[in-house]
């Protein structure tokens, strides 16, 4: 899948009420017609905007299907309707929302001798004009001086439609400022200043369709009375807002994935798993959320961890580390790495920088590694050999129920909370790893073939599990394979030793959360 496709497979899901959440405390679309008509009223009462002798009004009839009352007629149009949409949405004409119109052509001889060099005036936006990417090029050269009167212009926030030629329904753009512009240019301008909805609408798989289906000519084009009648699924405007907004926050991912998808599809055809090792990469360098200044930072979330381990040392419960590492940055800007009396600088192992509030750690600082749980024997538990945990970036196992002292031996212990990573290729490549939940009375055992991180409390397990899923983790744990072929494993040293960058606590849970919500819109794609 190319970033365009993604995208498109994106504001599929937006106008179809699937890509953020409904809330019912908004005010439902059927209130905003109502706003829309009052200002429609007071503009025609102004003289601004004609009458719509053939306005239509559009709804859903008792019998569950659509109709539309224009003037005293009512006619069924359920067979228009391409899709269903949240019970507050409402189904309108494009015309009902905005102001429609195309702009003035221009001989090419009038536009070098009249309207080229000139230095004060109106910038022409023609359809070449028009970027692909959805950028205005504002200072092409050509300008309609302001005494002109025969032009149409288009205001800032409004939106340009090619419709005519090879580029029809294929170039569009938001103005930034207020223009004069080209014939095979069609403009809306909104009623009640709505939000940019309507300027993902026209890009959705749906409308371009339509679109598509409405060419007519030598030429190829769309006329504006034809896209005034297409039928547009309108949010409530609150709604519109959080579309937008979850849009642009999805767009810089598109982005990134549009400048390295032939790197990625080389690497991996499999779009969906591709974007989700971005993701991931993004959130282990602190790029996937805002970092909060008010966060208590990672430096003492450390010290905590410090402190619990004593408690437990003092307890028995664990023994003391007596290669206990402690990261830090120097004066001079560089890392290092103090291991009782010992320090070394370990600059060339750090992979890339994270944000001031984070910290570099390895992962037994923070985790215990392959613990062992003390049982009685009579106690059931859960035991999940490798084929019970699965693959890829899922957090999801089954388990089979036994007595302790049936497996207590020969296996690798865990417990709830617990992540499991599994040790030997292929299943370490194919991102067998998961977090330990729900087993019966808190316990378990397995294959052999897992390593076990038990997190301190200050840790959270999801942001462990999405560490070891990473691209970064997986390269680096082949690179150190030890064993036959076939037979190739992580050994421990590896996972202890790893290079953990450390997040502060709330900045874990945000990036868990993140990391969740863009994972089910990529699945729902």
């Amino acid at each position: 899948m190319k970033a365009q496709d993604l995208k498109r497979s994106i504001l599929q899901l937006a106008i179809q009420g699937k890509l953020v959440p409904q809330n019912p405390n908004d005010e439902p679309a059927s209130e905003l017609l109502k706003k829309i008509k009052a200002e429609k009223e007071a503009l025609v009462k102004a003289g601004k905007i004609k009458k719509d002798k053939q306005e239509s009004y559009i709804y859903k009839g008792a019998d569950n299907n659509y109709y539309e009352k224009i003037g005293d007629e009512v006619k069924d149009i359920t067979e228009e309707i391409p899709f269903e949409i949240p019970e507050n949405w409402e189904w309108v004409r494009i015309k009902f929302l905005c102001d429609t119109y195309t702009g003035n052509s221009i001989a090419e001889n009038v536009k070098k001798t009249k309207y080229t060099n000139i230095t004060e005036g109106f910038n022409y936006i023609g359809t070449k004009d028009v970027g692909f990417d959805n950028s205005v090029a504002y200072e092409n050269g050509v300008k309609i001086p302001y005494k002109e009167e025969k032009f149409r212009f288009a205001y800032p926030e409004d939106i340009l439609l090619c419709i005519e030629g090879g580029s029809a329904g294929r170039k569009i753009a938001i103005l930034s400022q207020q223009v004069c512009f080209g014939n095979k240019l069609c403009n809306f301008h909104q009623y009640l200043n709505l939000s940019r909805f309507l300027y993902y609408f026209l890009q959705s798989p749906y409308f371009f369709d339509i679109f598509k289906g409405n060419i007519a000519g030598i030429i190829g084009g769309v006329s504006v009375n034809k896209i005034k009648e297409l039928l547009l699924p309108l949010p409530p405007l609150s709604e519109q807002e959080r579309i937008v907004k979850k849009i642009e926050e999805l767009e810089p991912f598109i982005e990134g994935y549009g400048k390295t998808e032939v790197e990625l599809t080389a690497l991996n055809s499999n779009f969906p798993e591709q974007i989700k090792k971005s993701i991931l990469q993004y959130a282990i360098q602190g790029k996937l959320v805002e970092q909060d200044p008010n966060d208590e930072p990672a430096s003492v979330l450390l010290e905590k961890i410090k402190a619990e381990k004593q408690e437990l040392i003092k307890q028995g419960k664990i023994k003391k580390d007596k290669q206990e590492s402690y990261i830090f940055k120097g004066a001079d800007n560089r890392h290092y790495e103090k291991i009782g009396s010992e320090t070394k600088d370990i600059t060339d192992e750090i992979p890339f920088e994270i944000p001031e509030s984070w910290s570099w750690c390895r992962l037994n600082t923070i985790c215990q590694i392959n613990p062992r749980n003390a049982v009685n024997d009579d106690v059931e538990a859960s035991f999940i050999p490798m084929n019970m945990i699965q693959d890829g970036f899922h957090n999801k196992h089954t388990f089979i129920i036994k007595k302790w002292k049936e497996i207590k031996s020969g296996f690798t212990h865990f417990m709830n909370n617990d992540i499991g990573i599994a040790k030997i290729t292929p299943c370490f490549e194919n991102r067998k790893s998961v977090i330990f939940t729900n087993l019966i009375n808190g316990v378990g055992s397995g294959t052999t073939e897992l390593h076990i991180l038990r997190p301190y409390s200050e840790i959270l397990p999801e942001y462990i599990l999405l560490l070891c899923k990473t691209e970064h983790f997986i390269v680096n744990g082949v690179k150190n394979f030890t064993g036959t072929a076939g037979q190739q494993r992580i050994n421990s040293q590896f996972v202890k030793e790893f290079l953990c960058p450390l997040p502060p606590l709330n900045e874990q849970k945000k990036i868990i959360n993140k990391v969740s919500k863009m994972f089910e819109i990529i699945e729902n794609l």
